[in-house]
């Protein structure tokens, strides 16, 4: 018998990694970059876990992300759609919700009834309205993203309105040129992120129970607020958000020891 379960969610951007105990208590979040090679990634997660008293041999582990196949030593390998589902019940404590999971390349729109994956959309061919995208824009006004978001909220009256993330570059360097402010293209950054999501996600949120954001974009208030508006209906988050990939690779883990 497993003494914990662990949930390894490798994404293009960030690594995160939930513990959980028997009870379904978290004892251990880990968050790193996830850097140019997912086979490593998945070696420094073993190291560390060992370092922290949680070596995987004692154990059952479940991988999810796009480097889930990467991780050498997982017990299973879980969709990103089912653990973003799964996970995202366990922190809204929610059985009928719908997903809204902006992640480093790409945005899935995740429908959940019952606690289970009922449909889905997923952006996966383009990185605008990502994290990618918010992440160059923002070293393009050399900021960091958290701060672009927070110069947003102090923002407006400018737009972008390529849909391409290297036209989209182009136009902020353009109102750059212009002498525009930065809080106001900050504005529009963020403002053609929501836009972008809002369309991709208003067919599966016509008259959702309650809206739900996850991936590390949930952190950033403005962004949520503003999606908020868009979708006209209140977007939840959640301290845990970020890590519902993790939680849900977790709770399949521990699925594999207890069905019920």
């Amino acid at each position: 018998m497993s003494k914990y379960y662990i949930g390894i969610d490798i994404g293009s951007t960030c690594a995160k990694t939930v513990i959980l105990g028997k009870d379904e208590r978290v004892l251990l979040r880990l968050l790193q970059p996830t850097g140019w090679s997912s086979v490593d990634t998945a070696e420094a997660i073993r190291r560390q876990l060992a370092e922290e008293g949680f070596p995987i041999e004692e154990g059952t582990v479940a991988a999810t992300g796009y480097g889930r196949v990467s991780v050498p030593y997982a017990d299973k390998r879980v969709t990103e759609i089912t653990c973003h589902g799964k996970g995202a019940c366990w922190v809204y404590g929610a059985a009928d919700l719908t997903v809204i999971d902006i992640g480093g390349q790409d945005t899935k729109i995740i429908q959940v009834q019952k606690g289970a994956v009922a449909d889905f959309l997923m952006n996966d061919k383009c990185s605008a309205g990502t994290g990618r995208f918010l992440e160059i824009m923002a070293n393009t006004l050399a900021v960091r993203p958290e701060e672009l978001c927070r110069l947003a909220a102090r923002g407006g009256g400018a737009s972008i309105s390529s849909m391409c993330t290297v036209f989209a570059e182009s136009e902020v360097i353009s109102l750059i040129g212009r002498g525009e402010k930065r809080e106001n293209i900050a504005f529009a950054v963020v403002d053609s992120i929501v836009k972008k999501v809002a369309s991709q996600a208003g067919r599966l949120c016509q008259g959702s129970a309650a809206l739900c954001l996850t991936g590390g974009l949930c952190e950033y208030p403005y962004l949520r607020q503003s999606l908020s508006q868009a979708l006209g209906h209140p977007v939840q988050t959640a301290a845990d958000g970020r890590y519902a990939g993790a939680l849900g690779a977790a709770l399949s883990a521990r699925a594999m020891e207890s069905p019920s």
